[in-house]
Order: structure tokens, then C-alpha cells, then sequence
């Protein structure tokens, strides 16, 4: 089984090293881990955005299933590019895997950046006064549910790592329910 990595680990100063870890873990469960840096991109090239985003496509096609680091990165939500990534895998009916290493609820991450207030209707907002959702979920529900439905609940830490980038625990978690949904182990 292919496995599309996805994330914000891209962004990571060692990221290529990242991309190696994963790959090797994915290996080790009998897997192919796919990383988005693996496509060999002219950085230089005036279409470079465009040809990172073909070549980020095409190697989801090709793979069957997508792991999603959903660590909220530069806020309290996911990365929006691999919620693009996780939406693009949902549609096309493939298999979906998402980690977080933070586990805080996402009402207590947009408080941890914004100001947040109850309305007198009793919802939460936030200084602008627009509604923070608030369903007792980790993040966005489209992105909880689309993998409660199309492959499994996502994976999370009881207790945030020390080094949200590096700790690859809830990864490997995540590799292992690939790699049981591709012998059959679980459905």
C-alpha cells in the first residue's frame, strides 16, 4: 500500500530528514511512504508553486491511502494545504489517516490565540465577534468526520509531546492502522 504523507513537516529546516524517518517507519510495516519532497522540483522556476502542487497530485493519485499531520501549524488549526491534501484523498475515496501531537480541544487552541468570550446566546466568540466552533472536537469537524468516515479516527498523544515536530509516536500509530487495513487486520 502507497501512503501519501502529508503536513506542515515540509516547512521543517530538517525536513527532508523527516521525510527519510517516515518513509523508514512505513517501510517497516510493509508500507511505501510517499513525501512531497520526493518530487524533484526547480525551486527557481517561475512555475515552481504550480509544478510543487501538479507534483503533490500526482503522487496522491498514485497512492492509495494519506497520512495527515493535522498539528496545528502557525494557529490553532491544520495546515490549510493538508487540508487540501486530506479533502482532495476524502473525494477520490481513498483511505484516510491523520495524526495531531497536540490534543488539546480546538476551542482551548483558538483561546490560546485569541480572545474568547461567550455571547449572550451562550456560543463562544471571538473578538470579532464570529462564532468559534465549538462541538468538544480536537479541530474543524469537516476534517474529524471525513476521517471517522473514510478511514479512522484521528490519532492523538494523551498528553502533548515536548517537541510537537519531531515525536513521531502518533505517525507510527497511524502507519500501523494502514498497515492492518491493508492485510485485512481491521476494516
Amino acid at each position: 500500500m502507497k501512503i501519501y504523507l502529508a503536513g506542515p513537516d515540509v516547512f521543517l529546516p530538517d525536513a527532508v530528514e523527516i521525510g527519510r524517518r517516515k518513509a523508514a517507519i512505513c517501510e517497516r510495516h510493509g508500507l511505501i511512504g510517499l513525501y512531497p519532497l520526493d518530487n524533484a522540483i526547480d525551486l527557481t522556476s517561475p512555475d515552481a508553486s504550480l509544478a510543487i502542487f501538479k507534483g503533490n497530485e500526482a503522487m496522491m493519485d498514485s497512492a492509495d491511502a494519506i497520512i495527515a499531520n493535522l498539528t496545528p501549524f502557525r494557529g490553532p488549526s491544520a495546515d490549510a494545504g493538508t487540508v487540501y491534501e486530506l479533502g482532495y484523498m476524502a473525494g477520490r475515496g481513498k483511505l484516510c489517516f491523520a495524526y495531531s501531537n497536540d490534543p488539546a480541544l480546538y476551542t482551548e487552541r483558538v483561546a490560546r490565540s485569541f480572545a474568547v468570550t461567550k455571547a449572550a446566546t451562550g456560543h463562544l466568540i471571538d473578538g470579532e465577534g464570529l462564532a468559534v466552533e465549538n462541538f468538544g472536537l480536537t479541530d474543524n469537524l469537516m476534517m474529524i468526520h471525513s476521517l471517522e468516515l473514510h478511514g479512522a479516527e484521528l490519532v492523538m498523544p494523551r498528553q502533548r509531546p515536548t517537541d510537537i515536530w519531531h515525536d513521531l509516536a502518533s505517525f507510527e500509530a497511524c502507519v500501523a492502522l494502514a498497515a492492518d487495513r491493508a492485510t485485512g487486520k481491521s476494516d
